[in-house]
């Protein structure tokens, strides 16, 4: 065998968990496997579901046959489509004062949630150079990529309490306060928290904030299911508002995700929001001047479709209101499923405690299952979630469900 000649210093990196499951699961012929793994929504057929309204949106699109709707935009994305990204996220309403409270958002388009999340680490990094970023443990496994390439150093703090599978807040507060630095980074989620679907409540929120205040630490949010979770666009929102109204001489930001809540994920729309304190309100332009250095560097502008179809359907009160209502309908389900998930475990009297899964919050949960408890769901009945029991719940239906808590029931009872 020949000697490979090359510059390269490469090595093999695992591949992602979510997207070899995935792949495992399109390729297995059993008639009753079932996909718990990626988060994405479904139907109670299993099918993806577009939006009706995106549906119509597209239709409206087609009619009005804009001419400029394949040419570039600006470098920091569509501007209209940038100050209703900020309002739905910040809560603006045309209310008095509000132009001031703007002026210290400055944001840029992005590619989804991701490009948004990376894009704020790089520029933190190349501008702020943090300590540290200070991340939930677990967190969604992409944090700790994006922050890695970044170049910005990373610890976690506790945030799930394994033995009551509940929310940490008591290890997570103690953890920062003893330990995170002046102008280190605090990753949070700003609701539906992925993986574990614990979320700190609003009292938790407040005090989260004032730590953030008083060690002078950056918040930096995630917050890619705004409306999905509780299906309200407020409610989702409200620990972001919170921060960004309550402790204006703190700076922040903000990686948005229009993927989950309007349901394009493959159209890749998102927003980065970069909020100064209400002192330096004149570097504002700057930040955004220094974020289309770093886009123009990486890939231009965002996207222009799915954009375009945020933007069509939250200028009209009539399409807005009918995407509340999808919202409704896409987080009822997925709460239906969480119940009748728990009922079913419950009937069956599986051992254990099962609360959590009805406690929890948005598209995952984290079931409490062991490695060897998820390998032998899938060896033994086709049932695809991670190795850490995190379990996407628009994969269930009123067709599976019941199959799916005869399984846990069976790998729980034969470990035991």
């Amino acid at each position: 065998m020949s000697k490979i000649d090359t510059r390269l210093n490469v090595s093999p990196v695992p591949p992602d968990e979510i997207f070899a499951l995935n792949g495992a699961y399109a390729v297995d012929p059993h008639p009753q496997k079932v996909s718990l793994g990626v988060g994405v929504y479904r139907t109670d057929d299993g099918k993806p579901w577009p939006l009706p309204v995106v549906q119509k949106a597209e239709k409206e699109l087609v009619v009005d046959d804009d001419l400029f709707r394949h040419e570039y935009t600006a470098i920091e994305g569509d501007v209209p489509f940038l100050g209703i990204a900020r309002d739905l996220m910040f809560g603006f309403e045309g209310k008095q004062g509000e132009e001031e409270a703007k002026a210290r958002i400055g944001s840029v388009q992005t590619v989804a949630g991701t490009g948004a999340n990376h894009l704020g680490a790089l520029f933190l990094a190349h501008h702020m150079k943090p300590p540290t970023v200070w991340l939930s443990n677990p967190s969604w496994a992409n944090h700790q990529t994006i922050w890695e390439l970044a170049g910005v150093p990373r610890k976690t703090y506790p945030y799930y309490h394994a033995a009551t599978r509940s929310f940490d807040f008591e290890g997570m507060m103690s953890s920062l306060e003893s330990e995170a630095q002046e102008g280190d980074v605090v990753l949070l989620h700003a609701c539906a928290h992925n993986p574990t679907g614990l979320d700190p409540n609003k009292e938790q929120w407040v005090a989260i904030a004032d730590l953030c205040e008083r060690k002078k630490l950056f918040p930096f949010f995630d917050s890619a299911y705004q409306g999905f979770a509780s299906g309200s666009v407020e409610e989702d929102a409200w620990a972001v508002r919170y921060f960004f109204n309550n402790k204006p001489d703190m700076e922040m930001c903000v990686a948005q995700s229009f993927s989950k809540n309007f349901g394009l994920y493959g159209q890749r729309v998102g927003a980065f929001h970069y909020c100064t304190n209400r002192a330096s309100t004149t570097i504002r332009d700057v930040v955004v001047n220094n974020l289309c250095h770093l886009i123009r560097g990486e890939f231009s502008m965002g996207p222009r479709v799915g954009c375009t179809i945020v933007k069509k359907v939250l200028t009209s009160e009539k399409l807005t209101a009918d995407w509340h209502q999808d919202l409704q309908v896409m987080s009822s389900r997925i709460k239906a499923m969480r119940k009748a998930l728990y009922s079913e475990l419950v009937r069956l009297q599986t051992p254990g405690t099962w609360e959590h899964i009805i406690q929890q919050n948005g598209m995952f949960s984290y079931t409490g299952l062991s490695p060897k408890q998820v390998y032998a769901l899938k060896d033994k009945y086709h049932i695809y979630l991670l190795k850490s029991g995190r379990a996407s719940i628009s994969g269930l239906s009123q067709k599976n469900v019941a199959y799916v808590a005869q399984a846990i029931d069976d790998v729980i009872r034969n470990e035991n």
